[in-house]
């Protein structure tokens, strides 16, 4: 069974053209929950077991070259869920980053976290702040962590930011473009999505990158997020790739 899937991999990879690799991909991690209920565990086990998840997308990244890598981890609304999941969450935060920071460290990961940290627990956030401190000057790939992120929320803190300036006469009506809503954003330093990937079948956006999948490929799949491995992220580029991305154009402009 091994053997068939490295074979599998293996043809996959031969597939993806290295000349059509998304910049920037981002994930709905989705489906922990139903995926520890089917082994009849717990909720906590299927985050816990979702590590791995991660780990291969972050290494599938490195071996395509996907420059920008950004993770829905925690929303605004997920405050709303049991107290006890929201902690188990929190504690599996922060002992993750310690484990896994000097890895992605030394394969040139740089880590970026996006949403409104200031609801982190004080343990959480000073972690997040000393392993972005460690990575600040990676290259290889950006590692963006939405947490305690809503793109509603993001998109309002945008307007009163702006709103702001423009009262306190630092911009004049000639500079509302979608550039000034874009560099007010919590991802005004990354560039648009090129590929958004659904886990666990459901297909809603949730609140995710509202702004920033404007013309994003949007790929959904019935894999939950614990079996979300290597050989899933290929064939999500590979749909990508087999998409024409015509950016409002029709298909004779982009032939010509």
């Amino acid at each position: 069974m091994l053997l068939r899937l490295k074979r599998m991999e293996i043809s996959l990879v031969e597939q993806i053209d290295k000349n059509n690799i998304p910049n920037h991909v981002a994930i709905i991690m989705d489906g922990n929950g139903r995926w520890a209920k089917k082994n009849g565990k717990e909720r906590t086990f299927g985050h816990k077991s979702s590590l791995g998840a991660v780990r291969s997308s972050i290494e599938t990244c490195r071996k395509l070259g996907i420059q920008h890598l950004t993770l829905y981890a925690f929303s605004t609304e997920n405050w709303n869920r049991p107290k006890l999941e929201v902690n188990v969450l929190m504690t599996l935060l922060s002992s993750a980053i310690k484990d896994e920071i000097n890895e992605l460290h030394k394969n040139g990961i740089r880590l970026n976290v996006i949403g409104d940290l200031s609801k982190l627990p004080r343990k959480a956030y000073n972690d997040l702040e000393k392993a972005m401190d460690k990575t600040k000057d990676n290259t290889s790939c950006v590692l963006t962590l939405a947490l305690s992120y809503g793109s509603k929320e993001e998109l309002l803190h945008a307007m009163k930011t702006i709103a702001k300036k423009y009262k306190d006469g630092e911009i004049s009506d000639d500079d509302f473009n979608e550039e000034l809503v874009h560099q007010n954003l919590y991802t005004h330093d990354l560039p648009m999505v090129d590929l958004m990937i659904r886990t666990s079948g459901e297909t809603r956006i949730s609140n995710f990158l509202l702004w920033q999948i404007a013309y994003a490929e949007l790929y959904f799949t019935e894999v939950l997020w614990p079996d979300f491995n290597e050989e899933e992220f290929y064939k999500a580029v590979l749909n990508y790739q087999n998409r024409e991305r015509r950016f409002g154009k029709i298909s004779e402009q982009l032939k010509n």
